[in-house]
């Protein structure tokens, strides 16, 4: 019995009724009238109807007392296709699913377990086709997955406007429990908006604690179904196979709740899921069909290229015709490589796709030029002012845990009119690109607290032009931010990064100090530069240059690819291999 507080409560059932219509009437989670189905061996979705006997069997589990209503007409099956609008077919697709999680949690092995689901004797050499995205059959049912390193991939599509996935299943091991990788995606997840499935991987282990991994979920805003929450929980062990096909069942179930719907019946228009210059063919590029049907012979543009569909590959290398509804496929006829992310579409004549692709291009020159819109604290507090915003988004990153929970608690207590702040990502450490993609596709900004950026994250933050601030003081950073929400924030100085150079050689100056010999890594260095050094990514020291030679000459700057002799003001500490990096403060 699922439950008897509705013990003594009757419900009039009609000869037949639909999964949908049974669950709001039972006031159930179709989910779990869903499940109640699949004990008694009936597979169904949402929309598929059962008979007045199951649909009594599924309502007594849930402790009420089922009366039959004759006065209703039977209610039809919902069929495959819907129509909408005139003239538009709306279809149910399969669902298209990215797997996340912590390094060494078992995310690859469960991919790989779940790649070679009902795979055939003859297929077994084919599947190490790899196109970046694959499907897999259960009960004449499909599932698309999207093989990506992880959220950093997932959120890079997102960066250039793609919504790829509808389901994220996050693994977590039974046996380590939520760690900060596993933080990271669920918060991707939920920027994105896409429900997670959490696969709690490697419970065979002895030292297994899945009430302990559950109470951390919570912590994390993710309740459990079993704990009144309406995310889906599956116990597996990876390594076994074991709850492998019960993880993938529950995606389907998750998937019939969404109602995920597409027309197959347009041109086709989709995603390109990654892309690549190959030497004996070309461009070749996975898409994920979206909508429509994707045949060749279609002219496709694709972000800033287009081209005439020459060749389609499955996700087994097979020669295929048509792609269709969430279907992975690889394609050959593109004059030029796209980006990951970018959107494609099937146009009808080639100086059309031209056009269009062309301008793509110039939006995305002139999104990149010096001209190009930055997304600023300083911006959101005229935004503010002028009522255009109510939510600033935040990446918060700090040197400890410790340092966190004022900042967080303080940052939440603030009310100032309609505005607020958005935490979308907490966590401690060196602000990584990860980091910074989020805040792109958040549109948001990162805020740092005796943090850091690694040179990467520096590099696309510049790229993607998102503003990283620094505090080392709680007041500053809450009374900025506080500032930024009431639209009156003061123009600030902003941190300029010249250049990074590597420690590669120590020598002593005189009795006690010392002089680095350094090679220049990125950008260029000047005597009137602001230091940092930079160990493991972390800063121990910050000052200025007190001396920089070329051979035996002062010189004034040094750029990218030359060495040079270099002296920190009151620092001698140096280690091999550590990196100096060299800044400036500009007033924005």
């Amino acid at each position: 019995m699922v439950t008897s507080s509705r013990a003594l409560q009757a419900v009039k059932l009609p000869a037949s009724i639909t999964v949908k219509e049974l669950a709001h009437q039972l006031k159930a989670n179709p989910i779990e009238v869903i499940k109640q189905l699949m004990r008694r061996g009936i597979m169904a979705n949402v929309n598929q109807t059962v008979d007045y006997a199951t649909a009594a069997k599924v309502a007594a589990s849930f402790g009420y007392d089922v009366i039959k209503d004759t006065s209703r007409e039977t209610t039809s099956a919902k069929k495959f296709h819907f129509r909408e609008k005139e003239g538009e077919v709306r279809q149910l697709r399969y669902p298209v699913v990215t797997v996340m999680g912590h390094v060494d949690h078992g995310k690859t092995t469960l991919l790989d377990v779940i790649r070679h689901t009902n795979v055939t004797a003859s297929e077994a050499g084919s599947i190490t086709q790899h196109i970046g995205a694959y499907q897999v059959k259960i009960d004449g049912r499909k599932i698309t997955f999207i093989d990506t390193p992880g959220h950093e991939a997932f959120t890079a599509m997102r960066a250039h406007g793609a919504k790829v996935t509808d389901i994220a299943v996050v693994v977590v091991a039974a046996d380590d429990g939520v760690m900060p990788q596993t933080i990271e995606a669920i918060d991707h997840a939920h920027a994105a908006g896409v429900p997670i499935v959490v696969a709690l991987n490697k419970i065979d282990k002895p030292n297994a604690n899945p009430e302990r991994v559950k109470q951390q979920l919570a912590e994390y805003n993710i309740l459990i179904e079993e704990w009144g929450g309406d995310t889906i929980c599956v116990p597996l062990s990876a390594k076994k196979g074991e709850g492998v096909s019960e993880l993938l069942d529950n995606i389907l179930i998750l998937a019939d709740i969404l109602e995920l719907k597409a027309d197959p019946s347009i041109p086709a228009a989709g995603t390109i899921i990654e892309a690549n210059l190959d030497k004996e063919k070309g461009a070749v590029a996975t898409v994920l069909v979206q909508n429509g049907t994707l045949k060749i012979g279609d002219i496709v543009v694709a972000g800033e290229t287009w081209g005439k569909t020459k060749a389609l590959f499955n996700d087994k290398g097979k020669r295929i015709k048509q792609a269709e509804l969430s279907m992975p496929a690889e394609i050959l006829g593109l004059k030029g490589v796209p980006r990951a992310g970018d959107p494609f579409k099937v146009i009808t004549t080639e100086r059309e796709a031209r056009a269009l692709a062309e301008k793509v291009h110039a939006q995305r020159h002139q999104m990149f030029s010096p001209s190009g819109g930055t997304f600023s604290l300083d911006k959101v507090s005229t935004q503010i002012h002028h009522g255009e915003v109510i939510e600033l988004n935040i990446v918060l990153k700090a040197d400890t845990q410790g340092s966190i929970e004022p900042i967080k608690k303080s940052l939440e207590r603030l009310d100032v009119g309609n505005t607020r702040v958005n935490l979308i990502h907490i966590g401690s450490g060196s602000i990584t690109e990860s980091d910074v993609l989020l805040a792109t596709t958040s549109k948001g900004i990162v805020v740092g607290f005796n943090t850091h950026p690694t040179p990467g994250a520096h590099r696309m933050a510049e790229l993607n032009q998102v503003d990283i601030r620094y505090y080392d003081v709680i007041y500053e950073l809450v009374g900025d931010i506080e500032k930024a929400l009431s639209g009156m924030l003061e123009p600030t100085y902003k941190d300029v990064i010249d250049g990074y150079a590597e420690v590669r050689a120590i020598f002593p100056s005189g009795k006690r100090t010392k002089v680095v010999g350094i090679y220049i890594t990125e950008g260029k260095i000047s005597r009137n530069c602001g230091v940092r050094i930079l160990r493991q990514n972390q800063i121990v020291h910050e000052s200025g240059v007190s001396s920089l030679k070329r051979f035996k000459d002062d010189v004034a700057e040094v750029l990218a690819g030359f060495e040079c002799g270099v002296g920190v003001t009151g620092f001698n500490d140096f280690h091999m291999g550590d990196i100096i990096e060299f800044h400036h403060m500009e007033k924005e």
